[in-house]
């Protein structure tokens, strides 16, 4: 490392709090899949800032949209009207399929909007008693950071000594159906769960499984709750994750590539049962649904449709797998995806995954590391059949070595 990326990573450790530890490289500039540290060495982003920049870095045309709006109007509060909500709402509603939508800015928040409002549905529509709604979640679960989130965590480094938390919750294992059917009580409002657990490690459930949810959800009056936030706008080769089996949601939560990786923005998709029950007063944030963050949703939304990222994803998904299951390595314990969500996960004894990042870094391949043991790759959707090709051969010639 040169010294002036000491000096920007020093500066960091000595004025920031320790609430990550980043591969040691420090980027200046991106366009497309790529990003430029700041010595000019060119690396593939084969993260996404975890999903957020689905549409690539610094896509002209939201960025257009960004600026366009930016010099006319960037915040109103939802104390007045303004000109875009309206056709955000509209435009995210046709692409969805949804009937409400409310607007936020982090993931975090979608996630702890929905709580509120499937918990609130269950007090005044579904009849349950005051202070007994029950959610069920999944272990291996991560849904965001927050206080409320965190308590329902299975992972002691994310929840440890940040308690007491709110009750309220039921963990069962994902991809198990009749956990699921044991667990609804009458007193069960909503089953919130990742379509496929990214944090996790890219976990991947069995064929059928959200068929069943949905049954076992629709017999017990029962919302299910899908946080699509990393898996959602065409990360996994469909819109949605859920179009994989053919289902839908009550309700789902998108976040990240909804603002292309430019601005915070997030959103709660439901029905009107759900969301209507939300009187003036009851819920809101000051940012959610601002002017700039709608003309830039809206940008990002329809790039990602008119120049075809989300089939673009199945393809080179596709290509991506294969030619990581063709890896022929000693340290390879399993590869799994879904569209260009993908993971590599080492055998225990091959060494930490951390050192195989910091190896493809070298290469010119910016992964990250879940889990002590996986490698989590997910590019922009944008990325080309030749970019694919030339960061298998990278993968291979890093994960044939043995870093133990």
């Amino acid at each position: 490392m040169s010294s002036s990326v000491i000096d920007f990573i020093a500066t960091e450790a000595r004025f920031g709090a320790r609430n990550y530890e980043p591969i040691g490289v420090v980027l200046s500039r991106g366009e497309g899949v790529w990003v430029w540290d700041t010595e000019g060495n060119r690396y593939l982003d084969c993260l996404s800032a975890y999903s957020a920049v689905s549409q690539g870095h610094c896509h002209p045309k939201i960025l257009a949209a960004m600026v366009e709006q930016a010099h006319r109007l960037t915040l109103t509060s939802r104390a007045f009207h303004n000109d875009q909500l309206a056709l955000f709402y509209e435009e995210i509603a046709a692409l969805t399929g949804s009937h409400k939508v409310l607007p936020m800015n982090s993931g975090a928040e979608a996630v702890e909007s929905a709580i509120k409002s499937v918990r609130k549905w269950g007090y005044e529509v579904k009849g349950v008693p005051d202070g007994q709604a029950e959610i069920i979640v999944c272990a291996n679960n991560f849904h965001g950071r927050t206080l409320g989130v965190v308590g329902f965590s299975t992972d002691p480094e994310t929840r440890g000594h940040f308690g007491p938390f709110a009750p309220g919750f039921k963990v069962i294992p994902f991809g198990d159906a009749a956990a699921l059917a044991e667990a609804i009580t009458p007193n069960t409002v909503a089953f919130l769960v990742e379509p496929i657990q990214g944090e996790a490690g890219v976990v991947i459930p069995p064929a059928g499984y959200f068929t069943e949810v949905r049954e076992l959800c629709t017999a017990n009056n029962v919302m299910l709750v899908l946080d699509e936030i990393q898996t959602g706008l065409g990360r996994t080769g469909k819109l949605l994750a859920e179009q994989h089996e053919g289902i839908e949601a009550d309700v789902t939560l998108l976040g990240k590539a909804l603002s292309g990786g430019f601005y915070p923005v997030s959103a709660v998709l439901s029905n009107n049962d759900v969301l209507g029950t939300l009187r003036p007063g009851q819920h809101g944030s000051t940012f959610g649904g601002n002017p700039l963050a709608c003309a830039v949703a809206r940008a990002a939304m329809r790039v990602l449709v008119e120049e075809g990222m989300i089939e673009n994803a199945a393809r080179q998904g596709a290509r991506f797998l294969e030619g990581l299951k063709d890896i022929r390595a000693n340290t390879i314990r399993e590869v799994r995806g879904r569209g260009l969500m993908l993971a590599v996960e080492l055998h225990p004894e091959a060494g930490l995954a951390r050192r195989y990042c910091e190896a493809l870094q070298g290469k010119g391949i910016l992964a990250k590391d879940t889990h002590e043991h996986t490698i989590r790759i997910a590019p922009p959707l944008v990325i080309t059949s030749d970019q694919v090709d030339w960061a298998l051969e990278r993968f291979a010639a890093i994960l044939t070595q043995d870093f133990s």
